[in-house]
């Protein structure tokens, strides 16, 4: 073996190490964060991960950078719950339902991460790009069920954007106000996503049930040639 493919190994399991200890420090802030509120500070992050300031330092350029990258975190946790909910068999309100339940219950467990990335106040917004990244996602899912239908797709991606902010101002009000139950305001916003997209469709001239169809075709077509 060369001298050059070992240093390239090397260099290889440093960076692992480096992208490993760096989401370790992550998860402390967000631990920190939710214990301490939105105004937990670089020190109590750093003793949260047992580790100095200057530790933390080596990986994130300053405060706000670590904030960036909690927003990251809880962009992938949302991602995790609501667009496999949206994407699995079943009819449409059900989907919605569940992707909404598992939003909800994310920024539940997380509320202090999610109320500071809301309210952010640092340089620039951390939500911008992980707002696109989400919302980039179901405008690929709504172009594709618009499509199926035989219908015009062009709204799809100020639809995506429009359902992002409104899961945003919702998830704000609830965390802050807390006048009804998770699955009171799952519902709500449920019958506001469903009614909307019903409507969209109507406009259309065609049936969400035509789509609920197509979905159920789709998820049985595997079962129906396993057992050809």
């Amino acid at each position: 073996m060369n001298s050059r493919v070992k240093s390239d190994r090397r260099t290889t399991r440093w960076d692992e190490h480096r992208e490993q200890r760096r989401a370790e420090l992550v998860e402390a802030a967000v631990r920190a964060i939710d214990r301490l509120g939105p105004d937990a500070s670089v020190a109590e992050m750093a003793a949260e991960a047992k580790a100095s300031k200057p530790v933390l330092y080596r990986y994130f350029a300053d405060k706000n950078e670590i904030h960036a990258a909690v927003a990251a975190w809880s962009s992938a946790r949302v991602a995790e719950q609501l667009l496999p909910a949206l994407t699995a068999p079943g009819p449409i309100r059900d989907r919605i339902a569940a992707g909404v339940d598992g939003y909800l219950r994310v920024i539940e467990e997380h509320p202090q991460v999610f109320l500071l990335l809301v309210h952010h106040r640092g340089d620039g917004d951390l939500l911008a790009a992980e707002k696109g990244t989400i919302a980039a996602a179901l405008a690929v899912m709504l172009g594709d069920s618009l499509r199926s239908l035989g219908v015009d797709a062009a709204g799809a991606e100020p639809w995506a954007h429009g359902l992002v902010g409104l899961g945003l101002s919702t998830g704000e009000w609830w965390l802050e106000r807390r006048t009804m139950s998770r699955s009171a305001v799952g519902r709500y916003l449920t019958e506001l996503i469903w009614h909307a997209f019903a409507g969209i469709a109507d406009g259309y001239g065609v049936s969400l049930d035509d789509l609920d169809r197509k979905s159920s075709l789709r998820a049985a077509t595997p079962i129906e040639k396993g057992r050809r």
